[in-house]
């Protein structure tokens, strides 16, 4: 199947009351190992990557190998840009052709945020989703994170979702980028979030929560949810331990080769977790 806006995903995990994982890629061990799990259990997926995993490869080179390895898949599939920082990288995003957009400027003021995602939006087709996030999530992912974290005021959810016209909203209740073993969402707020926004949910963060809050979360309207670090350290630690194992290591592919099976795995219990009926 070739790649489907985000909007498609979104419908689709609307209408089975399913959570779509969406896993961040940088290479091609990691992209066959989420791919390999999604057709595993078969919920619609994101694939992801940000601004800061592109400096090696190109946004071109990300849609190129994804949209490749998803012509046999029969699973619906987006190709997301996770934390666009810059209406630049909206627009490097767009032009090699990815199907859903962030654009993050959640650290600026209120105003400023809605500027920024206000243009986002003009930029980006009604028919690819676009996220933006209000509140600022805390943590840190590739040592990169907010000066100052801040929790989402559903106050100002209503007016942001229809100033700007997102079609998802990340929001901070809790939960922290990268790996944040003390991390919990808050669901009163998440509660009170929820019942202010007119469109679905993203909560950022996915591989610090516990399984029991992360099986939770599509009673509260949120339908993606974003893995990164767990993922990276799967690939991190199979190739440490080959190299552990026997210093004189040389089968490169027979180390990534096992890598994507530890990748598969992590997603599969993933999406597992987010879907306890799939």
């Amino acid at each position: 199947m070739a790649l489907v806006s985000g909007m498609d995903v979104i419908s689709e995990c609307t209408a089975r009351r399913q959570v779509a994982g969406a896993f961040n890629t940088t290479n091609l061990e990691t992209t066959m190992g989420i791919i390999d799990a999604v057709e595993r259990v078969g919920v619609p997926t994101f694939i992801q990557v940000a601004p800061t995993n592109v400096a090696l490869s190109g946004y071109e080179y990300i849609y190129d190998m994804v949209a490749r390895r998803l012509a046999s898949t029969s699973v619906p599939v987006a190709l997301h840009l996770d934390h666009g920082k810059s209406l630049e990288a909206v627009e490097a995003a767009l032009a090699a052709r990815f199907t859903s957009i962030m654009i993050d400027d959640s650290e600026a003021s209120y105003e400023q945020n809605v500027a920024t995602s206000t243009a986002a939006r003009a930029m980006t087709p009604a028919h690819i989703a676009l996220e933006a996030e209000l509140g600022s999530i805390g943590g840190k992912e590739d040592d990169i994170g907010p000066e100052h974290a801040a929790t989402t005021d559903p106050a100002q959810v209503p007016g942001f979702v229809e100033a700007v016209g997102v079609d998802m909203l990340a929001v901070s209740v809790g939960n922290v980028h990268g790996v944040a073993p003390h991390a919990r969402i808050d669901f009163d707020l998440l509660a009170d979030v929820r019942d202010a926004s007119s469109v679905p949910l993203v909560v950022h963060g996915g591989s610090g929560l516990p399984s029991e809050q992360l099986g939770r979360l599509a009673e509260f309207g949120v339908v993606k949810v974003n893995v990164a670090s767990d993922l990276r350290n799967a690939m991190i630690r199979t190739f440490g331990e080959a190299w552990t194992a026997n210093n004189d290591e040389a089968s490169l592919i027979r180390v990534s080769k096992e890598a994507v099976v530890s990748i598969r795995d992590v997603v599969e219990r993933r999406i597992r977790v987010l879907n306890p009926a799939a």
